[in-house]
């Protein structure tokens, strides 16, 4: 983990309450998709967990939804503002475990981590298809992005007005895969877990008190013993999770 400061280069809407920013610093301390970062906002006195969507040696992407006061502040925040970043936070996906045929499930703003991952898998020569799923047509983002990557993509819409009319289990009936990971709320992991065939990693959404593991307010229980979700986690493999 390490304190740093960023300059945010973009902060723009890219789907219905949905904000991609872009921000040059230090990143050296992210090594792996899946990780996070812990924004400090203006007025607020917790900082907010980010998932990592992608990044390079010096610059970082988050895409993120407004949904509280802290990402209405994030949202308003202007090009050129600096801010105060832990990075290098979670664990992150073990993409050794992959198989050569993985599948990426991402559910609303789970998404976004699913992009460099993608990007990962397919440096390592794998052959990902990813599942997006969404409320609407109007909450949908990221879809082409991934198509450039070079991964096969299907999307999903609860209500019918893009692509698969569903979940994104409806999506998965049909997909060969030898291993997934996904993130996601907790209500589409338990429909997954009912669904897949095979081993994965769940990357859970939780609220985080300081986010690197001293206060203990993001614990949970598993087949292991108790895990903080920002520090051992956020990603639980399958086989250890307690539903």
């Amino acid at each position: 983990m390490k304190q740093q400061f960023f300059t945010i280069t973009k902060n723009i809407k890219i789907a219905k309450d949905v904000m991609l920013m872009r921000l040059c610093g230090d990143t050296s301390d992210i090594t792996k998709p899946g990780q996070f970062v812990n924004l400090k906002i203006d007025g607020q006195f917790l900082r907010r967990p980010i998932s990592v969507c992608d990044y390079t040696k010096d610059t970082l992407t988050l895409v993120y939804k407004i949904v509280g006061v802290g990402t209405q502040i994030m949202s308003e925040y202007g090009v050129g503002t600096k801010l105060d970043i832990l990075t290098g936070l979670g664990n992150g996906y073990d993409t050794q475990l992959s198989g050569s045929s993985p599948l990426l499930i991402g559910g609303g703003v789970g998404v976004p981590p699913m992009y460099n991952l993608c990007k990962v898998l397919i440096a390592e020569g794998k052959t990902p298809t990813v599942v997006l799923g969404f409320n609407s047509k109007d909450d949908v983002f990221f879809e082409d992005e991934f198509k450039t990557l070079g991964a096969k993509v299907l999307v999903t819409t609860a209500d019918g007005s893009y692509g698969i009319k569903g979940f994104v289990t409806d999506a998965m009936k049909d997909i060969d895969y030898d291993y997934f990971f996904t993130c996601g709320p907790e209500a589409m992991f338990k429909a997954i877990e009912k669904t897949v065939a095979t081993s994965g990693q769940y990357s859970f959404e939780e609220r985080m008190g300081c986010g690197f593991g001293a206060c203990m307010g993001c614990s949970c229980k598993t087949k292991y013993g108790n895990k903080r979700i920002c520090k051992d986690g956020p990603v639980l493999t399958r086989e250890e999770i307690i539903w």
